[in-house]
This record gives structure tokens, C-alpha cells and sequence, in this order.
């Protein structure tokens, strides 16, 4: 004898499909902060393995510590030797690549240029994916570990040469951060979106990011990150991207997710006196 099937009601199918929906929002977020989370390691991961060329650069190069660009020594034609070939003024990074022969720019040039991006993803942190060579994803703590702009009242440079033993303890020296540029210093409804093509826009994400200015750059004739812009709300400035977060690497090789107010930096201007607050 044939047992006749039963059918779902259109009740129980609703019923089903409210349970996944259910179980989709429930899941879903779950998903997303794992991803984050990757994320978050696949940059701190990165960043630590150019960290770990701090000391080895100093050691190659009579214990200096690496600027964050080359110096200009003819003008705007400043071209140097990297592994692979010819260079405009090799950023921190590049340099660090060069000793692991994992490099930055795998076709190089002599001229200036700002348009070109990175070639490895050694030098991407997954969460944005800014690849722009200038308008990069790090900023380097450059005021400390050696600046190659150009002094206001004369042609000496700012800070470089740099010796790494005259700096404090590498364990707790920034070598490098997560950076937001140029737009920290701005409302974070008046910053633009990411230029990749290495357009130059004070109020971009990532605007001269390969550069990290400290928390007190409060004097208006103080250098900055983007040297053409010399004022406190252009300064450069970590990214908590990750979560309210930034990653941050030290001088000894390790790096770490550091909460916003732990660096002491404020990403809003007032309304009264368009400043940053300390």
C-alpha cells in the first residue's frame, strides 16, 4: 500500500525561510569580524617582516637608520641603485625590500613619479588595499628615524643622518604604522577617498601615507609630512582601521594592534579654532 506524501504548507515554508534568514544574521557578523581579523594579522604580519630589516639595513649601511625617502642630491633628478635597477629617491620600504630581494617596484625608473604602485603583496594591508606608492599604506616615523626635507632658512636637511645608537630602546621605538595621512587632521566628513593613482589631495585617505608624523606638531613652522603644507591640520597620523585599531611595528621587529588612545592623537578639528587638539 502506497503512503501518500505530504507536501510543506506555504506556513512552513515561510516558517523555514524566517530560520535561515535568522540564522544568516546571526552568522553573518561572526563571518565578517573573522575576516577583519585576517585582515588585521595578514597586515601586522607584513609590516613585521619589513620591521625585521630595521637593524639589518643599519648594519649594512654604517649603523644609520633608514630615512624615510633617499635625499635629493641633484635637484629633481635623484636617482639611486636598488637591486633591480635605477630609482627616484627610494621610499623606506623599497629599501627594506631591496635586502629581501622582494621588490616594492619591479620596473623602476630614474625619473620622478607618483603614479606607480607596489608589485608584491608583502606591502599591502588587506582591510583597504591602498597600493599607491605614495599615498601608501604605512607611514614610516620618519622625524625620528631620519627626515630628508629641507630645513625653511637654509639648505641643510631636518633630521638625517640618523645613527641607531643614538636612539632609545628599539622595543619601544615606532618604526612604522597603519597611516591615514594627510586626512587625519580633518572632520571625517570632509576626508575624500583613496587616491591609488598617487593624486596629491590634503584630504584624502592615505595622502602622503608613507610618512607618520608624531602626535605634537603643534608650530606652524614645523616640518610635516607633506613638506608643501606646513600647518597642524595637515599632519600625518595613524589609521585605527582595524577595529577602532592601528597596527604598529617597532625598531626591534615586532609589531602590534594599538588602540587609538594609546597614541594620543586626535583625528577631529574644532569647530572654533579649525585646530588639532592635543
Amino acid at each position: 500500500m502506497r503512503q501518500k506524501l505530504r507536501a510543506f504548507t506555504l506556513i512552513e515554508l515561510l516558517v523555514v525561510i524566517a530560520i535561515i534568514a535568522i540564522l544568516i544574521s546571526i552568522l553573518l557578523p561572526l563571518v565578517n569580524r573573522a575576516r577583519e581579523q585576517a585582515n588585521a594579522i595578514k597586515c601586522a604580519s607584513n609590516l613585521a617582516q619589513l620591521a625585521k630589516q630595521w637593524h639589518s639595513y643599519a648594519a649594512e649601511n654604517r649603523g644609520l637608520a633608514v630615512p624615510g625617502r633617499l635625499p635629493k642630491f641633484d635637484g629633481f633628478n635623484s636617482p639611486y641603485l636598488l637591486g633591480n635597477g635605477m630609482q627616484y629617491r627610494p621610499h623606506w620600504y623599497e629599501m627594506f625590500g631591496s635586502q629581501m630581494k622582494v621588490y616594492a617596484d619591479r620596473d623602476p625608473d630614474p625619473q620622478q613619479r607618483d603614479a606607480w604602485k607596489v608589485d608584491s603583496d608583502l606591502y599591502i594591508c588587506p582591510t583597504v588595499d591602498w597600493r599607491n606608492s605614495r599615498n601608501f599604506v604605512w607611514g614610516y616615523n620618519y622625524q625620528f628615524l631620519g627626515n630628508t626635507h629641507y630645513k625653511l632658512d637654509d639648505l641643510t636637511l631636518v633630521k638625517y643622518p640618523v645613527k641607531v645608537n643614538a636612539l632609545p630602546r628599539a622595543s619601544e621605538t615606532v618604526m612604522a604604522a597603519d597611516c591615514m595621512g594627510t586626512a587625519a587632521g580633518k572632520p571625517a566628513a570632509q576626508r575624500t577617498g583613496h587616491y591609488d593613482n598617487g593624486t596629491r589631495e590634503l584630504f584624502a585617505l592615505g595622502n602622503k601615507g608613507h610618512l607618520l608624523d608624531p602626535p605634537r606638531l603643534l608650530d606652524a613652522d614645523s616640518d610635516y609630512a607633506d613638506p608643501d603644507a606646513r600647518a597642524p591640520e595637515h599632519r600625518s597620523a595613524p589609521d585605527p582601521r582595524h577595529a577602532g585599531k592601528a597596527n604598529v611595528a617597532f625598531c626591534d621587529g615586532h609589531a602590534e594592534l594599538v588602540r587609538q588612545r594609546n597614541y594620543v592623537y586626535s583625528f577631529e578639528l574644532s569647530e572654533d579654532n579649525n585646530r588639532t587638539q592635543p
